[in-house]
């Protein structure tokens, strides 16, 4: 039988890194090892009792046909209220659309807004997805790098510098996946300036915005003046925030045309987000808080901890993560000392000797570092530092 040729577009895409060490390590595991898996990007904890209850609720009421495409209005208007008390935000039912998670908002947006060789700039290091995403929907990434003495952030003038005729929009994830910095205010503004002056659209991803910590406070770039709201898209969901990864209830944020569009496009990709859980989201939204703050002081508590251990490792610097739930260590150094060219083979060896699997900073477009998860039990994350420290400390010698 002839093979079937596959599409230029589809032959571009590389597979999630961080999905793959996750996968591998599980393989691990279930050969009987002892590995200790610090690279899922989700929490550890279980779906508070009361969003299992309020879907459980729905089912048991007759609520499993179809929705709306773009989600109930009831889910809607949770979310409409979500950003009113947490951002002052105004927004329409029809400004809104609820997805099968952020990560189908995103894939859902560039689909409608790119045309063939669009750029879209995305600052490094970044999530896995970004770049993958907007080469499906026939787009180029551009990357700006985010300097780690700048706390990985991009600057006004980066920006400027990297604007072509054909920039569409510029991505912003703050708080970061894998670094966990915070953009400021001020650091908006400047950034949300060059927008306006250029017509750019901002996707402001905001998926993490409840885990901060340290003092920190999260800024949407839509906050601070109309003219950027109306530029912004804003992408969020239930998945980090309320511990509801498998749920995947996501949304997107912004201009009516553009929300239409990826609700038409939704219309024929998957028909609605799943019913049970977007009536688990209603209640995410519109029940008690107190389950969010409570995971969000315990992830602060283990990073405090851990960030202390890791810095003690011979070769590993670090800045302290300001939010999400990811340890971000520059290894390059502690990868030399241990006899390894780079820093890959320096997690692949780590992962098939020490039984550590940590992902490749080269995944995020930054190779010199690694990401740790320390969306796991304190135990774990003792036990895993003491065998990466372990494993450097007796290959230096």
């Amino acid at each position: 039988m002839q093979m079937i040729e596959l599409s230029h577009r589809v032959s571009k895409v590389a597979p999630s890194s961080t999905l793959a060490i996750t996968a591998k390590a599980k393989e691990l595991k279930a050969s009987g090892l002892d590995v200790i898996g610090l690279g899922a990007g989700e929490p550890d904890f279980n779906t508070p009792e009361n969003i299992i209850q309020a879907a459980y609720r729905s089912m048991e009421e007759g609520h499993t046909k179809y929705t709306p495409a773009g989600g109930l209005a009831e889910l809607k208007k949770a979310i409409i209220g979500k950003f009113k008390r947490d951002q002052g935000l105004d927004y329409q039912a029809s400004e809104i659309i609820v997805t099968n998670g952020a990560k189908h908002a995103l894939y859902t947006l560039f689909q409608v807004i790119l045309n063939d060789g669009d750029e879209v700039i995305i600052p490094t290091p970044y999530w896995v997805s970004y770049p993958e995403q907007v080469k499906l929907a026939g787009g180029e990434p551009v990357f700006i790098n985010g300097e780690e003495a700048n706390h990985f952030k991009i600057t006004r003038k980066q920006l400027e510098d990297a604007i072509t005729p054909k920039t569409k929009a510029v991505i912003i994830n703050s708080p970061s996946n894998p670094t966990g910095m915070i953009y400021s205010k001020e650091e908006l503004a400047e950034i949300g300036e060059v927008c306006k002056v250029h017509n750019i659209l901002i996707i402001s991803d905001e998926i993490y915005e409840k885990l901060l910590y340290g003092g920190h406070e999260h800024v949407s770039i839509a906050e601070l003046s109309p003219e950027l709201k109306d530029l912004t898209v804003i992408i969020n969901g239930v998945s980090k925030s309320h511990s509801m990864t498998g749920w995947r209830i996501g949304y997107a944020a912004g201009n009516e045309k553009i929300i239409k569009a990826m609700t038409d496009v939704a219309s024929h990709s998957t028909s609605n987000p799943t019913t049970t859980s977007q009536f688990g989201a209603i209640e995410a939204y519109n029940g008690t808080q107190e389950s969010v703050e409570k995971m969000r002081q315990a992830f602060e508590e283990r990073m405090n901890i851990i960030f202390e251990k890791l810095t003690n490792i011979p070769g590993v610097t670090c800045l302290k993560p300001q939010g999400a739930f990811y340890l971000y260590p520059n290894v390059k150094e502690a990868a030399v000392i241990s006899g390894y060219k780079d820093v890959d083979s320096f997690v692949e060896a780590l992962l098939e000797e020490a039984l550590v699997a940590v992902v490749p900073g080269s995944s995020f477009g930054s190779p010199e570092n690694i990401r740790l998860s320390y969306a796991t039990s304190l135990e774990l994350l003792e036990e895993a530092i003491r065998r990466i420290q372990s494993f450097v400390e007796s290959k230096s010698h």
